[in-house]
């Protein structure tokens, strides 16, 4: 019985898809592993490992140049968590637009006071705002995220422009056709009431909303951040709300630099933090690891090929190898010399990583598959 590990709590949706498993925290040498937060890097791995799936979108907790060094894959879990996200944007971008946070805060103060419905009468006109219907909302990001907030920003009256430099056509179509697109970024702050970023965490994207970013905007602009932090520069935000540029800060991700700066709003890490959020992303995760593990088939992985492949096979034999030339060749040779025929065949690759997956009529034995691991440039040879 193959073996699942699980390094965080996981929602109990997930249990349905190990039935077949050994599925527990304390699996030892585990043929997957589900986890949320765990930080593997100082994680040593058994040899048995096949794949990763983290319930959430994120990877930054796992080391994935390691796990493919060694033909681990690693999946994650991309929009199963949107509309809580999405749900916590609209609801930073009334908490930048209304001064709720601060008129709560304050009426918190009253507890002791005599005749608190005078005071919160007399009181309450310091702590009034704005409204967000008529006003223009920039997303930095239409993936599935960022295109739910938009489409809920115009369903909320707002008027929307989007940019997104790799936006597929899938995700074009999934946008309401009163969104507006900007090809520049620089387009979106000179239009854009709030700010909210959608963007995945790279080198590029350090740092995209900076000085030089802030001077582009509006003046008294909000921007929302339930991204990742580090795609703020905290330094020039506060320098942009001292001098009136932003109105306020909302973001997911308090650090000890922001904590009691006026202007910003800190809300600690909730974006995916829903029972039916976690339910999608454990659900999903299980899914994608299941399938692995007994089909082969990658989908949502983040240093793999996707490969999809039907499940009607005879017999499937898995190579994970160098993506350099020959490898195929390498494979189907020893095959073809074992006398099996190759019913159907699927490769791809992904930067120095290729996967090449064939359908075969007959039961490889199991000294062709010790040759084939022994091929230079492959990395894990399975038979499933």
């Amino acid at each position: 019985m193959k073996k699942i590990l699980k390094l965080n709590s996981i929602s109990k949706l997930a249990n349905e898809y190990f039935e077949n498993y050994e599925y527990s925290d304390t699996a030892e040498n585990p043929d997957g592993i589900m986890l949320r937060s765990f930080k593997m890097h100082d994680y040593e791995v058994g040899s048995n490992l096949l794949a990763v799936a983290r319930a959430g979108a994120g990877v930054n907790n796992i080391p994935i140049p390691q796990m493919t060094e060694k033909g681990i894959v690693v999946f994650n879990t991309p929009g199963a968590n949107a509309n809580a996200v999405k749900e916590l944007v609209i609801c930073a971008l009334l908490l930048g637009s209304r001064k709720i946070y601060e008129g709560i805060n304050w009426a918190q103060g009253l507890d002791k006071a005599e005749d608190v419905a005078k005071l919160v009468e007399k009181g309450k006109s310091q702590f009034v705002g704005g409204e967000i219907t008529g006003k223009t909302l920039g997303v930095l990001g239409l993936g599935a995220i960022g295109a739910k907030v938009a489409n809920t920003a115009i369903a909320l009256g707002m008027n929307v422009v989007g940019y997104d430099p790799f936006i597929s056509v899938a995700g074009a179509l999934r946008l309401d056709s009163k969104v507006g697109y900007e090809k520049e970024m620089e387009g979106v702050f000179k239009k854009a009431d709030y700010v909210t970023i959608h963007m995945p965490f790279t080198p590029d994207t350090k740092g995209v909303i900076n000085k030089e970013t802030i001077s582009q905007m509006k003046d008294g602009v909000v921007i929302v951040n339930c991204a990742r932090g580090e795609l703020v520069n905290n330094d020039d935000v506060k320098e942009g709300l001292l001098s009136g540029k932003i109105a306020k800060y909302v973001t997911d991700f308090p650090v000890a630099d922001l904590l009691g700066v006026e202007g910003v709003i800190t809300i600690p890490h909730l974006g995916a933090s829903t029972a039916e959020a976690e339910d999608n992303c454990a659900v999903m995760a299980a899914k994608q690891l299941t399938d692995y593990i007994e089909n082969g088939a990658i989908v949502n992985s983040v240093n793999f090929p996707a490969v999809s492949l039907p499940v009607n096979y005879t017999h499937r034999i898995t190579v994970i190898h160098k993506n350099v030339p020959n490898m195929i060749a390498l494979a189907t040779a020893p095959v073809a010399n074992a006398g099996i025929n190759i019913a159907n065949m699927v490769s791809a690759s992904r930067g120095d990583i290729g996967y090449l997956v064939m359908d075969v009529d007959s039961e490889p034995s199991a000294e062709l598959i010790a040759k084939l691991a022994q091929t230079d440039g492959f990395i894990k040879v399975r038979a499933l």
